[in-house]
């Protein structure tokens, strides 16, 4: 076998590839809406020896995202990105008219990155993206963001209870639920999720294995902004002025973190420093005036099992812990959007959730997959 031949993706038989001319070509991404469409293609594919990796989103995509594609690319001969806004994770109170939604954008991103990815033979390609409607997603009783609420749902407890869970109650279980469907529909080898979100990570492998699902979870570093701010699709409602402050939240865990790296091991010891960071910043945004601050308030700073997720007292160097944390940038209380300023999406008027996290690893241990 020559060496071009043995860097080479698997590939399935011309006619395979004509018969699915609607549905995928080299250089075509093709859009599923329908169950049944996707799994013929899906059949398709395994039967060919082909492999999938999947990447959920809800859409507003961003470099996060593309990072876990390419991920996806490395690991698998095709890719399949879903883009579907689940209101079941979205509590009956919460933002789900306004979460962005930027398909044309998306698809253009996704398609320039699968023309990169032609040009490296060592990486699968972006094969389909499965945007589905809620009926689709739902197809017996609409969705319900209620609790307890009607409808076929997954539950993860307690580990979806607590951190997010608990200011948060029905996001986890329709975090669970759609992943379980989507799962379930397109039968993936491997699944990718970003580090940030870390509970969702842990809850996602929780049901994968109570479960016994056929597929392997992926985890992949946080991608950061220069300034450290974590990436995520509700950036673009911040504006410079509530950007700048939202940092805050990735300086306190850092300095909890050194607090860990200089040998420190209580709760007290390693969190009283992320708090300072924190309470410091708000008290010096209280002291400006309103046409010049960004409020925030703090949700919680944890230090947890990795495992549970539950809080601890003492790291265990055998185990190590999740540092995370979570603020609620208030809206702006003078945005001056005539004036030019830039208030981000929504002038400044929607409240935006930031969550963030760092590992603290096992000492010796390589952080795990």
């Amino acid at each position: 076998m020559s060496s071009n031949a043995r860097h080479q993706r698997p590939t399935a038989p011309l006619s395979f590839y004509r018969s699915y001319a609607s549905a995928i070509s080299f250089r075509s991404i093709h859009i599923f809406r329908k169950v049944p469409e996707l799994r013929t293609y899906r059949k398709e594919l395994r039967r060919h020896g082909q492999t999938v990796g999947l990447v959920p989103t809800m859409g507003a995509l961003h470099a996060g995202h593309l990072s876990l594609v390419r991920k996806a690319a490395t690991e698998n001969s095709h890719v399949f990105v879903t883009i579907y806004v689940n209101p079941t994770q979205f509590g009956v109170n919460e933002d789900l008219d306004s979460y962005p939604k930027t398909w044309d954008a998306d698809m253009a991103m996704l398609r320039q990155l699968d023309a990169e990815l032609a040009d490296s033979p060592t990486k699968g390609r972006i094969a389909a993206v499965f945007a589905p409607t809620t009926k689709v997603m739902y197809p017996t009783l609409p969705p319900s963001s209620e609790i307890p609420g009607k409808g076929s749902f997954v539950i993860i407890t307690p580990l979806g209870t607590v951190l997010e869970g608990a200011s948060r109650p029905v996001f986890f279980r329709g975090v669970a639920t759609v992943c379980m469907k989507l799962f379930n529909i397109v039968a993936p080898e491997k699944v990718y999720f970003g580090q940030k979100d870390v509970q969702q990570t842990v809850v996602i492998r929780r049901m994968v294995e109570d479960f016994h699902l056929d597929t392997k979870v992926k985890i992949c570093q946080t991608e950061r902004e220069p300034d450290g701010l974590a990436m995520s699709s509700r950036n673009v409602y911040l504006g410079a002025r509530r950007r700048k402050v939202g940092t805050v939240l990735s300086q306190a865990l850092r300095a909890a973190e050194d607090q860990f790296c200089a040998g420190k091991r209580s709760r007290a010891d390693i969190l009283w420093a992320a708090n300072d960071t924190a309470f410091r910043k708000r008290a010096e945004q209280e002291d400006l005036p309103p046409a010049k601050r960004a409020l925030f308030d703090v949700d919680y700073i944890s230090l947890a099992d990795p495992d549970t997720l539950e809080e601890v007292e003492t790291v265990d160097d055998t185990k190590g812990a999740v540092l995370s944390g979570a603020i609620k940038m208030m809206p702006l209380e003078d945005a001056d959007v005539k004036g030019g300023e830039d208030c981000g999406l929504g002038d400044g008027k929607i409240a935006v959730r930031l969550i963030d996290n760092i590992i603290l690893l096992p000492i010796g241990h390589r952080e795990r997959e």
